[in-house]
């Protein structure tokens, strides 16, 4: 099957694993794969297109704004020379607020439009990062959604904001993110253990692009209160905003020998640390967010606390496959946090039962490709009945003939 994926992320995070591991694995299943967006050849994991950067900073909202809009001229251009090279069967996109070329395409070409979408960005950016064309974002939003043959959320909590939109249940699939084949090995990880310093001590540890609203500062703050800290150790893998304070608190509170920044680590490189951890920690969550790192841990074994979030509770189970804290509960985490660093056999069975749940739910990057694929084939078969002379259906969107 040949599959046009178009995307607009410019930066080498988590975004740009998810675009990487589908593709890959779609490859892997003998499909050919026709890209449309960035290059972020050069840009280094972790990090994100330094002129982007530069640009958003520098202009008035509302010009970047215009600017985005803008973008669906060079964007169309280039998906239409992707259509003509490729000829794809389905149009494959990962949703971002106001990129509309896709759906122009949709509406040229009749090619049905798969929407994969991993956060409703016009709530998003009007609760948190501001938003100036109001009703041109909420108008952009809902008329992708609405035109697109399938929307695949990457959670139930976000499939509602697709409901909300007008979307049908029948249009809507939720797949969660995954895991590769590297986080399944079996790893050493009392050698990894040795090689970080941390061998006999019990590990607290977290993956990400770190956040001031991840919560690190209050973990920071429970070890520095705990009466055996020098027999735990804080591992935290990745890059972010919040790490320069971060760094000065562990410094403040004489925790420098307890306590292990690691910077960037390339993907490659992740699965014998997440091995190494005896708690994997998820402080908070975005409530419609499919953590990328929570796979990673059950895929590890780890025993992972996490708040109980509706997201959350759609991948774990409190007492089972992990433990869960009450955010509305101040004392809730620290509790939690404690209770798994003292019991080695909780930790031991949260971490096997997460690891066997995972299997059970096919949450890899190869099993989502092949629901893309299963998808994109039930749509395909669907458009060639449509176009070899039975009645005629509507489009996605409500539109006319086809």
């Amino acid at each position: 099957m040949r599959i046009l994926y178009q995307h607009r992320v410019a930066s080498a995070d988590g975004q740009f694993v998810h675009i990487a591991e589908l593709t890959r694995c779609l490859e892997a299943r003998g499909h050919e794969i026709e890209m449309a967006g960035p290059d972020v050849a050069g840009v280094g994991f972790g990090t994100q297109s330094r002129l982007k950067a530069r640009i958003k900073r520098l202009l008035p909202r509302f010009a970047f704004e215009l600017l985005e809009l803008g973008y669906n001229l060079p964007a169309f251009l280039r998906l239409w020379r992707a259509y003509r090279r490729s000829r794809p069967q389905v149009f494959y996109e990962r949703y971002a607020l106001f990129l509309l070329s896709g759906l122009l395409l949709k509406k040229l070409t009749g090619v049905p439009l798969v929407l994969e979408v991993n956060a409703p960005l016009y709530a998003e950016r009007r609760a948190h990062g501001g938003l100036s064309l109001v009703s041109v974002g909420r108008w952009a939003e809902r008329a992708v959604w609405r035109a697109a043959d399938a929307v695949l959320p990457v959670t139930d909590a976000l499939a509602d904001h697709v409901r909300a939109a007008g979307v049908p249940d029948e249009r809507i699939l939720v797949v969660q993110n995954g895991v590769n084949e590297a986080f399944l090995a079996e790893q050493d990880r009392e050698a990894t253990r040795r090689r970080l310093g941390v061998a006999g001590k019990r590990v607290l540890g977290f993956v990400g692009f770190i956040r001031s609203w991840h919560g690190l500062d209050h973990v920071i703050d429970w070890l520095a209160a705990q009466p055996d800290r020098e027999a735990l150790h804080l591992l935290a893998i990745g890059d972010g905003p919040a790490l320069p304070e971060l760094r000065r608190q562990v410094e403040r509170l004489g925790l420098s020998a307890s306590v292990t920044f690691t910077g960037v680590v390339e993907r490659d490189r992740l699965p014998p640390l997440v091995a190494a951890f005896d708690v994997a920690l998820q402080p908070r969550v975005v409530p419609y967010a499919s953590p990328l790192k929570v796979f990673e841990y059950m895929a590890a074994g780890r025993a992972i606390l996490a708040p109980t979030a509706p997201n959350i509770a759609e991948i774990l189970e409190h007492e089972r496959t992990a433990l869960l804290f009450d955010e509305a509960d101040s004392g809730a985490f620290d509790r939690a946090l404690r209770r798994l660093c003292d019991e080695a056999g909780l930790r031991r069975a949260l971490g096997e039962a997460a690891r066997a749940h995972l299997l059970e739910r096919e949450w890899t990057w190869a099993a989502n490709a092949a629901r893309v694929e299963r998808l994109a084939e039930a749509l395909g078969n669907r458009r060639r009945l449509g176009a070899g002379g039975g009645r005629p259906r509507r489009t996605a969107a409500g539109g006319g003939r086809r």
